[in-house]
């Protein structure tokens, strides 16, 4: 039936979205099928339908997280110059709402962790997420005219993914406050890039 076509792919798109969601938050180990097919208003029985494992849907929203970081960066840099769209990008990853909401943040920073008990599988979806996002700031910099800008983005990217790390490590909140804004100018300083991002109009 037309109708079975059509609506198989958004379910398995919503047990997804789902694991996605839960495996940020908790990391792939912890997450389990019973749980995932539970948020997104299925029952258990029916998950074999979509996936053949639990692998192959961790593998799934892996994917799924990374894509999700290329639409929003679509979506957020639209009209924006080179240094605009990394100023923003800063900002966004170095603000105390990314550092609280781990369940919608980089995959990267939840993840990294975790990516040596992965299946092997898993482990290469990671890798290509994370080329994806250092591709991004490849393009941003050369746009920008820096010198080797593929050395400079492994730089950028672990200096991000580190200082997020730590202050969600961090108990004290005004201290991760202090370390995600020493981070963020001190990068974007070094990157030559305006203290406070104005969007162009």
């Amino acid at each position: 039936m037309r109708y079975e076509s059509e609506h198989k792919p958004k379910i398995r798109e919503r047990i997804v979205k789902e694991a996605a969601k839960a495996i940020r938050a908790k990391g792939p180990l912890q997450v389990s099928v019973a749980g995932v097919m539970s948020k997104a208003g299925l029952t258990h029985g029916g998950f074999y339908a979509h996936f053949a494992s639990k692998d192959a849907l961790i593998e799934a929203a892996i994917q799924q997280m990374f894509n999700q970081v290329m639409q929003r960066w679509d979506k957020d840099n639209q009209g924006l110059n080179a240094q605009q769209q990394l100023a923003g990008y800063i900002d966004f990853y170095l603000s105390p709402w990314h550092r609280d909401n781990r369940s919608q943040g980089c995959p990267v920073s939840a993840l990294a962790s975790e990516a040596p008990r992965m299946t092997v599988p898993c482990q290469a979806e990671f890798a290509r997420g994370i080329e994806r996002i250092r591709g991004m700031i490849i393009r941003q910099l050369t746009e920008m005219g820096v010198d080797d800008p593929q050395t400079t983005a492994v730089s950028v990217s672990s200096e991000l993914m580190g200082s997020l790390s730590l202050a969600r490590c961090e108990p004290d909140r005004q201290a991760s406050d202090a370390l995600l804004h020493s981070a963020k100018e001190n990068l974007k300083a070094r990157l030559h890039l305006p203290a406070q991002n104005i969007p162009a109009q």
